[in-house]
């Protein structure tokens, strides 16, 4: 759905990107991560043609990225965009005609999403008269009422309270199941271990990791392994650290060059084995190592 090619970007010395490499599959959500100043924004700034980039190439759909492809994008930006004194009808009345639709069609069109988020109640009040949360539905709803396949949403659970946020992220989840690509630019790793599909990070200009969460936490795993043994048949070596809890005794131990197997069969000498699992580390884990890395770098 989106190909980058050696992007760059640079604002006067500033280097925003540096020969940024992206992919992203069709109907997947995508989580673009990194930490603030990382050149996010400027990514997708690049995308959304709000501006240019120094060199490189953005293809839509397999086609050079031109103005006619801003129907197709939905955008969600990090700083909403509501007109305060607008009424809630007439904000989105206006959004949906911006990006193309017919009245007869937006009304519909409104009048299926105020249903289904159940903001009827809402339509003839003031933006300025909203709670934050109630103002990010509308911002949200804004974004999506022309159903575009490219989806990209800046930090869309901020504000949310969490019933709202988990009802934005089954919506989000229901548009990928009907084919939108969904790129998802957010803090809450908790949200990316829960949506996406594939991630990047960039971080101080530069993509520092890519791929499937499958393939990510499989890179960073350490080969650790959480055991639990009861009922000890004899005395575990003291180099394992372990902790007594009436009977069971709980420690850490790594691969070391073994197979899982392998592993398994040898803490079997020595009692009742009733946990053996795999340490896989998280991605705010991941997230907070390569940050470091690169600054220590």
């Amino acid at each position: 759905m989106l190909k980058i090619e050696k992007l760059n970007k640079s604002y006067e010395a500033n280097k925003a990107l540096t020969d940024v490499d992206l992919n992203v599959s069709e109907g997947v959500v995508f989580g673009l991560l990194g930490p603030n100043g990382a050149g996010k924004t400027t990514l997708i700034r690049i995308i959304n043609q709000i501006i240019d980039s120094d060199s490189g190439e953005v293809y839509i759909g397999g086609e050079l990225l031109a103005p006619k492809h801003i129907g197709l994008i939905g955008y969600l930006p990090e700083e909403r965009g509501l007109y305060k004194k607008m009424k809630v009808w007439d904000q989105m009345l206006y959004f949906a005609r911006l990006k193309g639709l017919s009245p007869h069609e937006a009304k519909l069109k409104i009048k299926y999403w105020l249903e289904k988020l159940e903001m009827e109640t809402w339509k003839d009040k003031k933006i300025e008269d909203l709670s934050k949360g109630m103002a990010q539905k509308v911002q949200f709803i804004s974004t999506i009422i022309h159903n575009p396949p490219l989806l990209i949403l800046d930090e869309p659970f901020s504000g949310f309270d969490p019933v709202n946020a988990e009802i934005i992220k089954n919506e989000i989840l229901e548009l990928k199941e009907k084919g939108t690509t969904v790129i998802l630019s957010t803090h809450r790793m908790e949200s990316v271990e829960l949506l996406c599909d594939q991630v990047a990070m960039i971080n101080r200009s530069k993509k520092i990791l890519d791929g499937t969460i499958k393939q990510v936490k499989s890179i960073y795993r350490p080969e650790v392994y959480t055991i639990t043994l009861d009922h000890l048949t004899r005395d575990l070596p003291t180099e394992w650290i372990s902790k007594q809890d009436e009977g069971s005794y709980s420690f850490t131990l790594p691969l070391s060059g073994k197979l899982p197997n392998e592993l398994l069969n040898e803490l079997m000498q020595y009692g009742q084995v009733s946990q053996f699992q795999e340490l896989i580390p998280s991605m705010e884990e991941i997230f907070i190592h390569q940050v470091k890395s690169t600054e220590n770098g």
